[in-house]
């Protein structure tokens, strides 16, 4: 293990584990699902306020619109909560992008809504892991670094926003927004229990294609009608067909129809496409394209997709391949073996590495069992996480990419 020179130790002896653990479990006492403006805003006002003890301006920027399509085939906005935004020292050389969400998956209503120790170092909790916890790991990481004249070097942006579990897509134009002109990026979803990152990701591509065909009695005309249930079922098995290594695709509901005895006028198919590298992606969209052209024509329905592909497959770069290094330098030389693989999952991840900036998604707890009632923070890894970060960035504003 490489001893650490004396600003690197002077800085991780500021981190503490017992402030981070605390603000965690406040933070995760609050519901803060995607559509739940008012516990959002309740998350915003606690971040603001936590986020203000950096040496920045802490903004709430609105989102950016948002739309969906309906059962029945009209187009609705969504409402979306403010997404907070910290800027430090924006004419320093080094500038860096930190982000990560305030949304977990876990509604109002749900029955999740309670922390409970499942041993002494095991605390199951909604958002405990993705990501309350790698929250309170990036702002204590950077409050240790300010605590270092290397500060002065580095400039940097934080990021949290309010619907990065369903896509991020009144933000998605933010992250762009943040990433411009940034050496790399730190973004803090939770990593596997024993501390594996992910490295690769796939892409994740989400379609509603509105089908119009043509009503007609089911018995006395049904040749004068055209079924949009027939064809938006034949669109499903196309695409389907087109699944293979690199590409997965996944057709997950058609709504429509009615009564037994009329004809469907209308059906609107819901799929997913998991692309994992860009030439995959691009493949995918030309497939749907032609085959939303050969169902309109064979079918003689309308069809219209509407969506795409909001989170772009994060293939390793140079510049990624050499951060992940990084990172990996910085855990040797706390005595962590930090390692990474290739994910199927999406995050924001997805979309900073498309703007051409270094960056490591998984920066922040150990923990398991995300999504569910069973989800996990690992105690110990608030602390040494958030040491592994702030080495990390001060090792950025040496220089080190």
């Amino acid at each position: 293990m490489t001893a650490l020179n004396s600003t690197e130790q002077s800085v991780l002896d500021q981190i503490e584990q017992a402030p981070m653990l605390d603000r965690t479990m406040a933070w995760a006492k609050i519901n803060s699902g995607t559509k739940n403006l008012q516990g959002l805003a309740a998350m915003a006002q606690q971040l603001g306020d936590a986020f203000s003890a950096l040496p920045g301006e802490v903004e709430l920027v609105q989102p950016d619109p948002v739309e969906t399509m309906e059962p029945d085939g009209t187009i609705q906005q969504l409402n979306r909560g403010r997404h907070l935004v910290t800027t430090v020292r924006p004419g320093a050389p080094v500038q860096l992008l930190f982000t990560g969400h305030m949304d977990t998956v876990f509604p109002a209503e749900s029955d999740f809504q309670e922390l409970h120790w499942r041993e002494d170092n095991i605390l199951n909790g909604p958002g405990v892991a993705d990501m309350k916890g790698g929250i309170a790991v990036m702002l204590h990481a950077l409050m240790a670094v300010e605590s270092s004249a290397a500060k002065d070097r580095i400039g940097y942006q934080i990021m949290i926003n309010s619907d990065e579990e369903v896509g991020s897509g009144s933000s998605a134009a933010l992250i762009a927004r943040l990433a411009q002109g940034k050496t790399a990026a730190l973004t803090y979803e939770p990593a596997l229990p024993d501390g594996t990152l992910a490295g690769a990701r796939g892409g994740s591509g989400n379609y509603s294609i509105k089908i119009g065909g043509r009503n007609a009695h089911a018995g006395r005309n049904p040749r004068d009608g055209r079924n949009a249930i027939v064809a938006a079922a034949d669109l499903a098995l196309r695409l389907k067909a087109l699944m293979r290594d690199g590409l997965s695709v996944n057709p997950a509901k058609i709504d429509g129809g009615g009564a037994n005895n009329v004809v469907p006028d209308h059906a609107i198919l819901r799929i997913n496409f998991r692309p994992e590298h860009p030439r995959d992606q691009q493949e995918a969209e030309e497939a749907l394209e032609r085959a939303c052209a050969a169902i309109a024509l064979e079918h003689e329905v309308t069809v219209q997709p509407h969506g795409g592909f909001g989170r772009p497959p994060k293939p390793l770069s140079e510049g990624a391949e050499k951060l992940f290094g990084l990172v990996k330098r910085s855990g040797a030389d706390l005595g962590l073996d930090i390692g990474w693989r290739a994910t199927g999952g999406v995050c924001d991840g997805n979309n900073i590495a498309d703007c051409g900036i270094p960056v490591v998604d998984t920066m922040g707890v150990r923990g398991d069992a995300i999504h569910s009632a069973d989800e996990i923070l690992i105690v110990d890894s608030l602390a040494e996480r958030a040491r592994l970060s702030a080495l990390t960035v001060l090792r950025l504003a040496e220089g080190a990419l």
